[in-house]
This record gives structure tokens, C-alpha cells and sequence, in this order.
């Protein structure tokens, strides 16, 4: 159990939050969300003790064992993969160390002998007998091989890394659990991994992320940071996100009566109930919904992006033919013998093993790199497309203003027009004179939505779009696909993004494709497809 009392966290003259009283129970999960910059992480380190707050302090119970993901991919290079994991559990670690260096002893003392008992027996309570091999379970399970567990830490990449760091925080099942963007460099069935072992999570975890469908599947209880105040609701992301739209629908009804808002709140919470109790996500641990008080919700602070996709016209009946398209990057078989064609109802989702091999599809199928053997066409007189791609650094390299640089792929280059396409992605002011070559990851990215938005295209092309993105940007994102008119063709490791927007799911193997028009959660749990996977992967 861990306990925040009269928090406040003060940087120069701006508090980024105060009057923090809050208490994290074991069996709960607690989604820490806010806007950017509103101190998510910040919390987090205050938290673990990293960061010493302003006023106020955290108490964790005695006894207990804190357990952080870190963030620093070096610290560990010298050590082998299964010994950074074992060093997430400290006090066993120690145990560990100091047995071995007794046992090292060319000649051992009676009070070496004492103390290697003592060891032995604290080693035994720690279930250290098993210790390599849970960890090493761990790291499968994050898709770490076993031929890895082995090396030096520096001898991986940096996703790897990434999973080993993780499955140190989980190692040893600690009372408290503190991830920061635990999913950022996972693949989809790693994701779906971690969700299913913290929903079997009997303590305590706080987490940030930015991805919806893993907040909802392992939360009970959702921390909001926002008006400079840490406050705490029943419920997952979805129901926030829900009750908070409908607190700003209501807040906006000043002629409404009491009565009915009361109805529509109670209806409101019903059919979330509802829902949530069908979820294919809930688990038995689950009970997110006992005890819910919409009343408490406030409408959120967040500005949303106005992100609006307006085809010009409708899709005909030729959209793109693929036949016997086939990929490779450093003589690794990304895709081969790639056939489909898109009709004009398609929302494509590509998936692989191997995330390069959807980049290398769009890339292709965009004119922007050549295929090793196969073909496509696409529909000249109808379609019109409009491309996102996974790396845009080339678009943002001169130092044009964000106005000027979007005044590049606009007809009407007015200013007032284009600042208006910079409006709806939360420019604003004398941000649109910003340099283009210094802005963020997710500023960027705003910048090739309304490129994207200023085509009127009938068909998108989007790799992985929900990066660098905040929240806000993908719910906003989301919302929009989800009634968008024309053709979509998308990668991405966003489960929400993908099960709300697609039909039909195309996954790219070494060894063909399997191509099911179905949702993305019937596909993931289809045995049929999970034989056929097995034999096209393993070929």
C-alpha cells in the first residue's frame, strides 16, 4: 500500500499540482492520465522517492517492496540479460551475493557457516530456488529468446532492452508496482502479454501510458492529474473518458433540469456497467464498476484536436490490386507471394512479426521504394490518397514556419486558410511561426495530420499513427476513423485504434499472408488462424 499526504509539487512559481491526498490499495491498478506536461511522470518519480516533493511525503507500508521500470537502457550494459532481471528483486540479489561470496572463501570460518545458514534460509523464504527460471519465464514472455538471456546487455538493441527493463520491474511479483509507457517499443502480442499478467496482479500498480485498450483491460481505478490537482475515480479510461464527455454535454444544458441530468447519469452508468461486464477484457479480479460516482467527474481541461477527414468524393469500385508483391531488408524475408485487393469498403489493418514489413508494404505501394518482385495498381480516376508514414523527418528538415510549411501543400495559401488546418491541431498564436526543424515528436506529427486533412483524399495510408501522439490526439484521431467514408489502410499497435476502426485484417509472413475480413479481436482468438500463423512463421 502506498500513501501520498498533502503532495505538492511547486517548480519556480508554477505548481504543477498540490493538496495531494491519495491512497493506492493492493489488487488495485491505478492509470495515471493527463495532458501533457500536467506532471504525469512527475508523479510517478515523486512517488518512488526519485524526485522529493515540495510538501507532503509517501509512506509505503513496512515491509513492503517497491518495484520501478526504469528508463536509463545503459545502466546494466556490462551485466548479463537474466542478471539484470534478478537485480530487480534488490534484497534477494543481496542474498545471492553475499552466498556465493561466503561459498568463494578458499576456507570458511564457523561464523561463515552461521551466516550461510542464516542465508540459505532467507534465500529459501524468497523462493530463490526458482528465481532464474521465473525470471527467465518473464523475459519469454516478453519476447525475449532464450538464446539472449545469456549475453551482456549492451549486445542487444534498444527494444530489447526495453522488455529486459520491464521484465526486471516485474520480477519477483513486487507489492508495488510503478510503470511509466510500459508498452512503448511492444509489439501487439506482447502488449496483450503484459495485460493479462497484471490483470492477474494481486498488489498494487500505478501506471502511465498512452494506450487505451491497455489502460482499460488492467485498470481499476483511474488517477487524473488536471485543474493542478491528483484526483482518483472508480472505473477505467473509458468510462472517464465517457463520463467526463457527458459532464461537458451536461455542463453545456443550463436549461436542463436536475431530475434529467440525474436520469442521464444513472442511464449513463448503467449501460457502462453493461458493457464492461461483456467485455471480453474483464477479468474475475475486476470489479472496476462497484462503486462509480459520475457526479464527482469534471469536464476535462483537455483541448482535443479537431482532426477531419473530407473526401471529395466517394471511392469507385477499383481501389489497389496487389499481386505476388515480395520484401526483404538485410537478407531477412519480410513478406513474399503478397496478393489482395482492396475493395472500397476496406479498413485494412496489416500486421506482422516483423513491424518492417508493413513499412516496407506502404512504402511501396506509395511509389517510395521498389519491390522485389510483384506488382500493384491502384485505381487512377477515383482514388485520391493520403499518406502517413512512420518516419517523416525528411518533411522537417528546412526552417520554414509551420504556416509556410504547410502553405506547401495547399492549393489556397492564404494565410488565414492554412492557419486554419494549424487551428484544428492546437496551434495557435505564435506557434504557427515556430521553425519546423525544431519541433517535437508529436508536434510533427500534428503538422502531417493536417497535411493529410488539407488532400480531401478518399483513402488513407497510416503507419502507425498513434506515435508520439498524446491521449487527447488519439482519442480525437480515433473518433474520426471510426466514421471516415473512404478506404483505410493502416498498421499499428494500438488494440483500441484497431478493433473500433477495422474490418479486415491482412497479416504479412516470410511466407505469405492470411487475409481475414473479420474484427481484430475475433482474429487474435480464432485457433484456426493461430495454426495457420504457427505454420507460416515457421516455414
Amino acid at each position: 500500500m502506498i500513501t501520498a499526504s498533502d503532495i505538492v509539487v511547486q517548480f519556480g512559481k508554477r505548481i504543477l499540482f498540490q493538496d495531494v491526498n491519495l491512497k493506492f490499495t493492493p489488487g488495485n491498478c491505478y492509470g495515471i492520465i493527463g495532458a501533457n506536461g500536467a506532471g504525469k511522470s512527475t508523479f510517478l518519480k515523486v512517488i518512488s522517492g526519485d524526485l522529493t516533493p515540495t510538501k507532503g511525503s509517501v509512506a509505503i507500508a513496512p515491509g513492503e517492496r517497491l518495484s520501478v521500470l526504469r528508463q536509463d537502457h545503459y545502466a546494466f550494459d556490462d551485466c548479463t540479460v537474466i542478471e539484470t532481471v534478478l537485480r530487480g528483486h534488490e534484497p534477494l540479489w543481496n542474498v545471492m551475493q553475499e552466498k556465493d561470496a561466503i561459498y568463494a572463501k578458499p576456507e570458511m570460518t564457523d561464523e561463515d557457516g552461521i551466516r550461510a545458514c542464516e542465508l540459505e534460509e532467507k534465500f529459501a523464504e524468497m523462493d530463490g530456488w526458482n528465481a532464474e527460471s521465473d525470471a527467465a519465464a518473464l523475459l519469454s514472455g516478453l519476447g525475449i529468446k532464450e538464446d539472449l538471456h545469456y549475453k551482456l546487455m549492451k549486445e542487444l538493441s534498444g527494444k530489447e532492452k526495453v522488455r529486459v527493463l520491464l521484465a526486471q520491474a516485474l520480477f519477483g511479483k513486487p507489492d508495488n508496482l510503478l510503470l511509466d509507457e510500459p508498452t512503448n517499443d511492444l509489439d501487439l502480442e506482447t502488449v496483450m502479454w503484459l495485460e493479462e499478467y497484471l490483470s492477474n496482479f494481486e498488489n498494487t500498480v500505478l501506471v502511465v501510458s498512452h494506450d487505451r485498450h491497455f489502460l482499460d483491460s488492467v485498470c481499476t481505478h483511474t488517477v487524473d492529474i488536471d485543474y493542478g490537482k491528483i484526483s482518483m475515480f472508480a472505473g477505467n479510461y473509458s468510462f472517464w473518458y465517457e463520463s467526463s464527455q457527458l459532464a461537458l454535454r451536461q455542463r453545456a444544458q443550463q436549461n436542463k433540469k436536475a431530475e434529467e441530468k440525474k436520469k442521464e447519469l444513472q442511464e449513463f452508468i448503467q449501460r457502462f456497467s453493461a458493457n464492461v461486464a461483456k467485455s471480453k477484457q474483464t477479468t474475475s479480479r475486476k470489479k472496476m464498476l462497484e462503486k462509480l460516482n459520475i457526479e464527482e467527474i469534471q469536464p476535462s481541461t483537455r483541448k482535443y484536436p479537431g482532426i477531419i477527414f473530407t473526401p471529395k468524393r466517394e471511392p469507385g469500385n477499383k481501389v489497389l490490386e496487389v499481386k505476388g508483391l515480395a520484401a526483404s531488408i538485410e537478407g531477412d524475408v519480410l513478406f513474399k507471394d503478397v496478393t489482395f485487393q482492396v475493395e472500397k469498403d476496406d479498413k485494412i489493418v496489416f500486421v506482422s512479426h516483423d513491424p518492417r514489413a508493413m513499412t516496407a508494404l506502404f512504402e511501396i505501394i506509395n511509389g517510395n521504394v521498389k519491390a522485389d518482385a510483384g506488382q500493384y495498381s491502384w485505381g487512377e480516376d477515383t482514388i485520391t490518397s493520403a499518406y502517413l508514414p512512420m518516419d517523416n523527418t525528411k518533411f522537417f528538415t528546412s526552417d520554414l514556419s509551420l504556416v509556410d510549411w504547410l502553405s506547401q501543400y495547399s492549393e489556397d495559401t492564404t494565410e488565414s486558410y492554412v492557419r486554419g488546418f494549424l487551428g484544428r491541431m492546437l496551434f495557435s498564436g505564435e506557434e504557427i511561426y515556430k521553425k519546423c526543424n525544431v519541433l517535437s515528436g508529436g508536434e510533427k506529427m500534428r503538422c502531417m495530420i493536417s497535411r493529410m486533412m488539407l488532400k480531401d483524399a478518399n483513402l488513407l495510408c497510416l503507419d502507425s499513427p498513434t506515435n508520439h501522439l498524446d491521449l487527447e490526439s488519439i482519442q480525437a484521431f480515433n473518433n474520426t476513423l471510426k466514421t471516415f467514408k473512404g478506404v483505410i489502410l493502416m498498421s499499428s499497435h494500438d488494440h483500441e485504434f484497431i478493433q473500433t476502426v477495422c474490418n479486415r485484417v491482412i497479416e504479412l509472413t516470410p511466407n505469405g499472408i492470411i487475409d481475414k475480413r473479420m474484427d481484430y479481436d475475433d482474429y487474435i482468438t480464432d485457433d484456426s488462424i493461430k495454426e495457420l500463423k504457427a505454420k507460416l512463421y515457421a516455414k
